[in-house]
């Protein structure tokens, strides 16, 4: 176990995620008399929003998940340190965490967590195996491999029955992800695939999108949910609301309507972006604090961000509850930004001797909702103004491409886009034999050859 030096000169502020909240939280701290520590399960800041593209082969890993060390090498008073974080010790202010068997303890002053959200399944966690997530870049390259797959295992089969499974493509939940994941799976189908089997016709592809909520695009409103909605029928997605799932196993998925009625859907490729629940961190500083967390697992924050009790430490992002604030990136760089000002504010003042100015609460700038739909369309929502088609995808490009990290992955995230968009070209549809075998084709390969071996036999007692 690697524990911290008890004795520190300066202020020691310890940061939970490398995600919107933490790495803007940490460029905030700059150029403040503090020692800044990141601590995050992964190496790179993910540019999550954009998972669904490398999913769908039109973006690479790298322009979206930028190397956290490279983009805060520059940063002298940050360092980071890779670790899943374990334990917060209220009390004595300290953080443990774990990685590769490696124990190291990291005491602060100062904590700001910003460990995100995961996938949420309603309390039907089995349904991962067979229904990734959208929420890692394992994920995204995990659904690319079974979306892949899916178009070569069919183009193999000669059997009608598991073509159609095979080109059965299934997204639960009609958020932005869900959409936005919708609409590429059908213009991949339908654009970039053209022509490229002898087999099969991609384009004869099902993209089936459902949703347990009575319209696409719920927090939309629905006008621009209906806006959407249309869209995507356009480009052949068959839209399910006020639907229910039940079940999913490796060939299919059982829903049911609002009127109880049970339908199942043979496919062979689902993914999940129906919800999320916040890092089990959240009960870990609920259960020592004695804060509350809301049904997702959020800790229900002070006006100031901070939790009850504990004035130096700062939940942001998707893991805090306030007000009904929505779990998206706005939110969280935001919130990390007013946590690290006020860091900086009651540190300068104490230096001087001056009383601790107070706190103002938490303000959030709603710079508004958008989604893409389909390539020259996207919806977009700011304040009390609705924007839809060619507009509002523009809008939608600019302001993803201002977030992304790094000048070198915008250029190269706009080169793919230009690409893309232009010539239906996706370059990124490279599938590595790992992605191809791991759980994926060689699986359903190996499925296949059992269910022939127990119909041969099944044959064998007839025939005797």
């Amino acid at each position: 176990m690697a524990n911290e030096p008890a004795t520190k000169q300066r202020h020691q502020v310890v940061i939970i995620g490398s995600g919107f909240g933490g790495l803007f939280a940490t460029q905030a701290l700059k150029r403040a008399d503090v020692d800044v520590t990141m601590i995050a399960r992964t190496t790179h800041h993910l540019f999550q929003p954009l998972l669904y593209q490398v999913a769908t082969g039109i973006l690479s890993v790298g322009e979206i998940a930028a190397p956290t060390r490279v983009v805060l090498r520059k940063q002298k008073n940050a360092r980071v340190l890779m670790g899943e974080v374990i334990d917060i010790d209220v009390q004595n202010k300290t953080i443990t965490s774990e990685q590769f068997g490696h124990i190291t303890v990291t005491s602060y002053d100062s904590l700001i967590v910003a460990a995100g959200a995961e996938q949420s399944y309603f309390g039907n966690d089995h349904f991962a195996k067979h229904a990734p997530g959208m929420k890692t870049v394992d994920h995204a390259l995990e659904l690319r491999g079974k979306i892949v797959s899916a178009f070569e295992l069919a183009e193999l089969s000669n059997d009608p029955v598991e073509q159609e499974k095979l080109l059965t493509f299934v997204v639960v939940g009609a958020g932005p992800t869900g959409v936005e994941m919708a609409g590429q799976i059908a213009e991949l189908a339908k654009d970039t695939l053209e022509g490229a089997f002898r087999n099969i016709d991609p384009g004869q592809a099902r993209v089936i999108l459902l949703d347990a909520a009575p319209q696409v695009l719920p927090p939309f409103g629905p006008k621009l949910g209906m806006k959407a909605q249309n869209r995507l029928e356009k480009l052949g997605v068959e839209i399910m609301l006020n639907t229910f799932v039940t079940d999913v196993d490796e060939n299919g998925i059982v829903v049911k309507n609002k009127e109880g009625q049970e339908q199942r859907i043979t496919s062979y490729c689902k993914l999940w972006a129906a919800g999320v629940a916040a890092s089990p961190l959240g009960k870990i500083l609920a259960d020592q604090t004695g804060t509350g967390v809301d049904r997702a697992g959020r800790v229900e924050v002070n006006p100031d961000l901070t939790v009850q009790g504990q004035p130096n430490i700062f939940v942001v992002g998707d893991m805090m509850s306030l007000d009904g604030l929505p779990g998206v990136a706005q939110v969280a760089i935001q919130g990390g930004r007013y946590s690290a000002k006020a860091i900086k504010k009651e540190i300068k003042a104490e230096k001087k001797g001056q009383p601790v100015p107070e706190r103002k609460p938490f303000s959030y700038f709603n710079k508004g909702n958008m989604a893409a739909v389909s390539k020259y369309s996207a919806v977009a929502q700011v304040g009390k103004i609705n924007i839809s088609g060619f507009i509002g995808w523009l809008m939608w490009l600019a302001v993803h491409l201002v977030y992304i990290v790094g000048f070198k992955s915008r250029v190269a995230t706009l080169f793919s886009w230009t690409v893309t968009f232009l010539t239906n070209s996706r370059a990124q549809l490279t599938v590595t034999e790992q992605w191809m075998t791991a759980r994926t084709a060689l699986d359903h390969l190996e499925s296949l050859e059992a269910q022939k071996k127990a119909q041969a036999k099944q044959d064998e007692l007839e025939a005797s």
